[in-house]
């Protein structure tokens, strides 16, 4: 909020002399003018909008989009495991709003999983549908940040996803899934300019 300061104005003292130039006699005073400017008003606050999930009444609104934490900028082990999380969490804001931006942001045109992502968010999106639920939840990701190439390195993660729920336009449910016990991923992201990119995301098989 900014403030404005009420700026004063000094009071101009006028002094006038006796019309007789009597020495003795009183001098008499103007009266003192003085003027304070009134405070500008202060602009008033914007409200942030409401994040309202998505549900069967409808599609979510104001979701906030994931801010990429400063340590996930840099080259390093704990650099690596932050934007491991931070791209779960942009996965979630795609499954939330049918918006695949930000998280092409920071994935590879290489990415195979990145496109089957993308195709069933935005097909689903698309026409007035819209899911609900669906959040990633991160149990844990680590790295030994050991490079397998230039500038790549392997990252796993530990992540389930919560139910989702497939709405039609009409509000009427398609399908949901039920939640499954968390699964490992594995990641193997590249930095280059001070910045990480997704190259694969792929879950782990059991042999």
């Amino acid at each position: 909020m900014h403030f404005v300061a009420a700026v004063a104005v000094s009071a101009l003292l006028l002094t006038g002399c006796n019309p007789g130039g009597d020495p003795g006699g009183t001098s008499s005073e103007a009266p003192t003018a003085s003027s304070t400017a009134s405070p500008s008003p202060s602009p008033t606050p914007t409200a942030t909008p409401v994040y309202v999930p998505a549900s069967a009444s409808g599609r979510a609104q104001n979701v906030p989009v994931p801010v990429l934490p400063e340590v996930a900028k840099t080259e390093t082990k704990e650099g690596l495991e932050a934007f491991a999380r931070h791209w779960y969490a942009t996965l979630t804001y795609a499954y939330e709003t049918g918006d695949m931006k930000p998280l092409e942001s920071i994935s590879s045109p290489t990415c195979v999983s990145c496109a089957r992502v993308k195709e069933v968010v935005e097909g689903w999106h698309s026409g007035g549908q819209w899911i609900a639920g669906g959040r990633m939840v991160v149990e844990g990701a680590q790295t030994k940040f050991l490079e397998v190439a230039p500038g790549e390195y392997q990252v796993l993660i530990q992540v389930r996803q919560e139910p989702l729920s497939y709405y039609r336009a009409d509000r009427s449910l398609d399908e949901t899934t039920e939640s499954k016990p968390a699964i490992g991923d594995i990641m193997v992201a590249g930095y280059e300019a001070g910045v990480w990119t997704a190259k694969t995301v792929e879950h782990l098989v059991n042999e």
